[in-house]
């Protein structure tokens, strides 16, 4: 069997990224796609999902969005377009329907065993997505068969619920989106909150992004932070991406009637106990939101923008009640649904190459997988940049990583 120089696996934007920098190197390659291209935008998200990031940041190697809404927001049917309409511009070669059900080593080269036939292959790249299986706290075992639930991938809209109160469980970008929604159609939604990152979505007559991208924010690199296990595990933003542009944090959802709890802690005889630290985990969200605008304001002085924007701004402290309660008895019947959204992990069941950590995530050093050489990352959090997770921050990780595969391909032949 002659092996192919690379193989990728996933057909996501990232693996597709991937794909235009190996061309543009001349190095052949193949996608295995489990499913059809852009498969988790088709089938694991909601339906009023927007992306949180402005248009103009809608670009991956060699391709931009052309619309002329560069200011809004894709809606999920135009980012799966978006993605599709990339992978026809760049010819990948993808082969859907797919699945890669092992991966392990064969006298030094990558067999990849398919449901369709096996491959060898001298090098890998793994960019099957970080949002595979939803995290569900073990102790969701303990809730009443009464009650429904359901993770971010499996909500579509308010309308599949049951009627009753929900509690959404997470309050990153997902859990925010989802309760407001919830709310909104008349259900009473309570939101049990845990470590979130807080932003507005426009600061000083520009878009948050913009600050962030302007100012080297997103730019910062994987070795330039103190603690990259600790910066890869920030929750996503609280942003939303809406014509309107509104900020959507928790003093909005208090004002349209969702009640705040702490994280929750345990569930003990069918009675739900939250923290008492929400006070504390909201003001250390405002004291970092605090921080960034901070570093932003300190830029725009820098960088003489203070007379094309509007003068700075800090925002309310989140509100929390005095004393939120710190128990939900699930016997009662005030809730018929929860909403877990509280975070998802890559499904890398099928590596049979020991190269995970105890937590089941690839060790690697920027992409560059630790105790496999040939190996590669793409589109986890914080690979190499800060922006690393957005469709745009694809672009310079699959530049650096094609190139190191480059070198890496170029040793062997000379070895």
């Amino acid at each position: 069997m002659q092996p192919i120089t690379c193989t990728i696996v996933g057909a996501g934007h990232a693996g597709l990224a991937m794909s235009y920098c190996l061309s543009q190197l001349d190095i052949d390659h193949v996608i295995f796609e489990r499913g059809e291209i852009a498969n988790s935008w088709k089938k694991e998200r909601w339906d009023s999902l927007r992306l949180l990031t402005p248009n103009w940041q809608a670009k991956l190697p060699g391709y931009c969005y052309n619309g002329d809404d560069s200011d809004g927001f894709l809606t999920m049917p135009e980012t799966i377009r978006f993605i599709e309409q990339y992978a026809d511009f760049i010819s990948a070669p993808v082969r859907e329907h797919t699945t890669v059900t092992s991966v392990g080593l064969d006298d030094g080269l990558y067999k990849i065993v398919t449901a369709q036939g096996e491959w060898l292959s001298n090098t890998l790249v793994i960019a099957s997505g970080a949002c595979n299986l939803p995290q569900v706290p073990a102790f969701a075992d303990s809730v009443p068969a009464s009650i429904s639930m359901l993770t971010p991938m499996q909500y579509r809209s308010p309308e599949q619920l049951d009627k009753g109160g929900v509690l959404v469980v997470g309050a990153s970008a997902s859990g925010l989106q989802i309760a407001e929604e919830i709310h909104l159609s008349g259900r009473p939604v309570t939101i049990a909150v845990g470590e979130h990152v807080r932003l507005p979505r426009t600061y000083r007559s520009r878009d948050v992004q913009w600050w962030m991208d302007a100012s080297g924010v997103l730019d910062e690199r994987y070795d330039e932070v103190d603690d990259i296990v600790r910066a890869r595990n920030v929750p996503s933003p609280q942003l939303v991406g809406t014509p309107d542009r509104f900020t959507l944090d928790l003093n909005r959802l208090t004002s349209l009637g969702v009640k705040l709890r702490g994280r929750i802690a345990a569930i003990n005889e069918n009675k739900l106990l939250f923290s008492g630290s929400l006070r504390n985990t909201c003001a250390l969200a405002d004291l970092k939101m605090g921080r960034l605008l901070d570093t932003i304001d300190e830029w725009a002085s820098e960088n003489g923008f203070d007379d094309k924007v509007d003068p700075p701004q800090r925002y309310p402290a989140t509100e929390v009640e005095d004393s939120p309660p710190l128990m939900l008895d699930l016997a009662k019947g005030e809730i018929s649904t929860i909403v877990w959204a509280t975070g998802y992990k890559p499904d890398l069941s099928w590596m049979n190459i020991p190269v995970l950590d105890r937590k089941g995530k690839i060790k690697h050093e920027g992409g560059v997988v630790v105790d496999s050489p040939g190996m590669y990352l793409l589109g986890a959090t914080f690979l190499r940049r800060r922006k690393s997770s957005f469709i745009h921050g694809a672009e310079d990780d699959a530049r650096d990583l094609s190139e190191k595969m480059g070198i890496y391909l170029n040793n062997m032949i000379t070895n």
